[in-house]
């Protein structure tokens, strides 16, 4: 469902501090993405953000599985026509989901896959290819060889240092030929994910990458 839904500006600006203080890395990703689809994508990442702490805000599994069904519910109305819940990430998403097209479906996908984390281990492979679709909507982005790229980069960040990682980059990047360069924001991740490097290095690695389109 597409509508002219806009949240407010005191809502972007929460969702911005946030998502620059919290996931910096995919903060200066999306920051290569058009203005028209840059505002959909700090919203998606403050929205994940908010499922990944329901586990970390409480140690009682029910509670955070009361968390998660909050979301569940605000994801719904983000989707749809109504006017959504007051609270800033919800709004943002709203705008993103109505101007993008997203799903109530799409956005669920993301918070079931975040809720196995309640009870054990995150599923990083379920996880990141539903937080990559919806980043490839935001973007426009459909064909099977960027998805399955995007898919890969996007579990990879989620998981620790190590050659598991290092294979699911090779992957994406094997792929890289064959990618939407539409989809250059959501695989320029994969650029810190090699080695680990200071914060003042980010910028000018991604700013490197994204002139030579190469991830």
């Amino acid at each position: 469902m597409r509508s002219p839904y806009r949240a407010p500006e005191s809502s972007h600006r929460y969702v911005l501090d946030t998502v620059r203080s919290a996931d910096r890395d995919r903060f200066l990703a999306a920051l290569f993405a058009p203005e028209t689809a840059r505002r959909g994508l700090m919203a998606l990442l403050a929205f994940d953000h908010e499922l990944a702490r329901a586990r970390t805000v409480t140690r009682e599994a029910l509670l955070a599985e009361i968390r998660l069904e909050w979301w569940r519910e605000a994801a719904t109305e983000a989707a749809g026509p109504e006017k959504p819940r007051p609270q800033p990430v919800v709004e943002a998403l709203s705008e993103a989901a109505r101007h993008h097209g997203l799903t109530a479906d799409a956005l669920i996908a993301l918070i079931d896959a975040r809720a196995q984390a309640i009870e054990g281990p995150l599923d990083v492979v379920r996880t990141g290819a539903a937080f990559a679709d919806l980043e490839l909507a935001i973007l426009d982005v459909s064909d099977a060889a960027t998805r399955k790229a995007a898919h890969a980069v996007a579990a990879a960040g989620l998981m620790a240092e190590g050659p598991e990682r290092g294979i699911l980059l090779s992957e994406a990047r094997g792929l890289a030929r064959k990618v939407d360069p539409a989809a250059l924001p959501v695989l320029l991740q994969a650029r810190l994910l090699d080695q680990p490097m200071s914060p003042w290095r980010k910028p000018l690695v991604l700013w490197w990458a994204a002139r030579r389109g190469r991830w």
